[in-house]
């Protein structure tokens, strides 16, 4: 990929939109590199009981994967200085028929990024991110400092 020129940035400009599909098998992973076994993070029965519609993601893990779509647009994760973010709704890991395959394709959210801000003197670009799952924003003020 060829490297970003910070001068041709403007505003509003769209930086492209993915989407990453998410299963049971992606949360058991993430369980185990982060330590967290929360059994609603893996366990329908037990995220059904305490009240949630089924399965849910880690946000850190949504939080995570989200953010790739700047990663792959500046071509060097070390270019992101901060990121930010509120969680809003639960990632529902759906599994339509119940056996939990780890190559299911789970449920889809759809990232999209578009520049909110330039600053000059510091050559940084704030972008915005769009995380939508099931037709609902599951990230607001999802922020990501590019350093160039």
């Amino acid at each position: 990929m060829n490297p970003i020129e910070f001068s041709t940035l403007e505003k509003g400009q769209d930086i492209g939109s993915t989407t990453l599909h998410v299963n049971r098998a992606d949360l058991v992973r993430y369980a185990g590199a982060s330590g967290d076994f929360n059994p609603i993070h893996w366990n329908e029965r037990f995220a059904t009981e305490v009240g949630l519609p089924g399965v849910i993601a880690h946000g850190m893990f949504t939080m995570g994967a989200a953010v790739t779509l700047v990663e792959d647009w500046t071509g060097d994760p070390g270019a992101i200085v901060d990121y930010q973010t509120r969680f809003t709704k639960p990632v529902v890991v759906q599994d339509p028929d119940g056996t939990n395959p780890s190559d299911a394709p789970g449920t889809a959210l759809e990232v999209s990024g578009v520049i909110g801000a330039l600053d000059e003197a510091a050559r940084t670009a704030r972008v915005d991110l769009t995380v939508v799952a099931d037709g609902q924003k599951v990230l607001v003020k999802a922020q990501a400092l590019v350093q160039f």
